[in-house]
């Protein structure tokens, strides 16, 4: 991604030696000719030096393919690439801005893919295939087709499915991990969006918010922090994972066995009907990953607030009966 900025330094209004014609730009470029004309037509490239009946263009329209290319690959829309590249022309900046985007564009953990065969996949999961559980793994991305290779797939993270495969061994059911899986990515989404607007109004506001476009130095400057700040996520979630565990589990424990080893029918989990507004407003107050510990620590606080009334009552009865003449 530097290199590729780093082509660009020169604006597209500098000279250069116009060396290729349009075949042979669309060849080192990867772009093709009618693709070139298109961007000519928008505005996102410079026109070519005309040369007799010879259209030339030079390493500065090379430079600027890839760029393109790049922001596309990244899913900017063109009209926002415009934006982008008319701003480095008017001299405000596209490195800074292109190397904050490489930084957040990375990869957020140290987990390195790896392919495995469809007969691997088989063998660690019982040895018996499950053509539902291979498609609900490719849905949610666990396994990624290989093009050209209908036996071997792409295992994003290894993690991920050697706790599966773990999962399996103990007995859970794969339809059963699927969904388990589907719903702890939704929690982990709507964590990893407040992180995202918390360090946004906090740390990344300056940078983002103001009347013009960042420049080089606020761009290399916010992309320092988010070197800085990306591990911060995985360790806080981390760390509350470990304590929210261990004082569940301990609580679960409590609450599903007696003394005698029995379930305690006192304490038994039984399913409770909650409307869904009232879950809504419990979400957006304290977030969907703690709703159920709110509710359950706002049921406790109810229970013992009545049993406290209770007392107070009975006392005030004792108290008015003493005093009976």
């Amino acid at each position: 991604m530097a290199d590729k900025a780093g082509d660009g330094r020169r604006r597209a209004g500098e000279s250069a030696s116009p060396t290729y014609r349009i075949e042979n730009l669309a060849h080192l470029s990867g772009a093709t000719v009618r693709t070139i004309r298109a961007y000519q037509d928008r505005g996102l490239l410079p026109r070519p030096e005309r040369r007799g009946r010879a259209n030339l263009y030079s390493d500065i329209h090379l430079a600027r393919l890839r760029q393109i290319a790049d922001l596309l690959d990244r899913g900017y829309t063109l009209a926002s690439i415009k934006e982008l590249l008319e701003a480095w022309d008017a001299g405000r900046g596209l490195g800074g801005v292109l190397g904050l985007v490489a930084e957040v564009d990375g990869p957020w953990t140290d987990e390195e893919a790896v392919r495995m065969s469809r007969a691997e996949l088989d063998e660690r999961f019982g040895g018996t295939p499950d053509e539902a559980a291979v498609a609900d793994a490719v849905e949610l991305g666990v396994l990624e087709p290989v093009p050209g290779d209908d036996d071997v797939y792409l295992v994003p993270s290894p993690q991920e499915l050697a706790v599966a495969v773990e999962l399996h061994a103990a007995g859970v059911p794969l339809s059963a991990i699927a969904g388990h899986l589907r719903e702890l990515r939704g929690q982990m989404e709507h964590i990893a969006s407040r992180f995202l607007e918390f360090t946004t109004e906090h740390v990344f506001a300056r940078y983002l918010d103001g009347p013009h476009r960042p420049t080089d130095a606020d761009a290399a400057e916010a992309a320092s922090l988010v070197r800085r700040l990306r591990p911060l996520a995985q360790q806080t979630v981390d760390a509350e994972l470990a304590r929210a565990m261990r004082r569940l589990a301990v609580h679960h424990l409590r609450r599903r066995l007696s003394a005698d080893g029995k379930p305690d029918t006192a304490t038994a989990i039984r399913n409770v009907f909650i409307p869904e507004y009232t879950m809504q407003a419990v979400e957006r107050l304290v977030g969907s990953a703690s709703a159920h510990e709110f509710i359950a620590l706002a049921t406790e606080r109810e229970v013992r607030a009545r049993g406290l009334d209770r007392l107070a009552a009975s006392h005030r009865s004792s108290a008015d009966l003493d005093e009976t003449p």
